[in-house]
């Protein structure tokens, strides 16, 4: 396969990571491919086995083609040092007990929120806080990003570079929505609304003004 072929499968793939299920077509027209050029794309990588197709239907039309990443197809976006932190946190449990990790995960929070703290700033408006912490979310490798929403924001992340760790202590999780619901202050509503652990294919959280 060329690099030409091998860098234009790897942008699909990186659209259906951060966009969702796409048509061929649309992908097509996001990347600047013809239709037939990204659906024999998008062919190559079902036969790799890391993307499938589905069809939905929309109004009274004939239902349409949806591709979306498999499982291995997800894959391909690693969680970050997954079984030294699995380890990690396996020695911490036997070791010093649920009170030890609780321990560890508390302190982990409070140094989260500091550093967020400075790089956000209490100053601006609530767009351009989280504009900052999506960026930072960004290089620490969530994919992260702010869209307008009713009312308010969705910060949403599409990759989660520690979900295994995540999926083995549920107190990161927990804690990252403490760490997000600190900085951004009182005067802001926080609640996640996807979450990856319970097979939404991105975590969301909904950021509003407190009433």
């Amino acid at each position: 396969m060329s690099q030409d072929d091998t860098r234009s499968q790897d942008r699909i793939l990186f659209e259906l990571k951060t966009r969702g299920p796409q048509t061929a077509a649309g992908l097509g027209a996001r990347l600047d491919m013809t239709p037939p050029g990204a659906r024999q794309h998008l062919l190559k990588l079902e036969a790799a086995r890391l993307v499938e197709s589905g069809d939905e239907r929309e109004g009274r039309g004939r239902p349409r083609k949806y591709w979306r990443l498999t499982a291995r197809g997800h894959a391909r976006f690693p969680d970050r040092h997954s079984d030294l932190t699995l380890d990690l946190l396996r020695s911490m449990h036997e070791v010093f007990g649920e009170h030890g990790l609780e321990t560890l995960i508390a302190h982990r929070e409070r140094a989260g929120i500091a550093d967020y703290r400075e790089a956000v700033g209490t100053e601006g408006s609530l767009r351009q806080r989280l504009t900052a912490l999506a960026r930072i979310r960004s290089r620490e490798g969530y994919m992260a990003s702010v869209v307008k929403d009713a009312g308010g924001f969705l910060l949403i992340e599409n990759h989660c570079p520690i979900c295994a760790a995540a999926a083995a202590c549920q107190g990161l999780c927990r804690s990252e929505l403490a760490v997000f619901r600190a900085v951004l202050g009182s005067d802001v509503v926080v609640e996640r609304v996807d979450h990856i652990l319970a097979g939404a294919r991105r975590c969301a959280y909904r950021v509003m003004p407190a009433a």
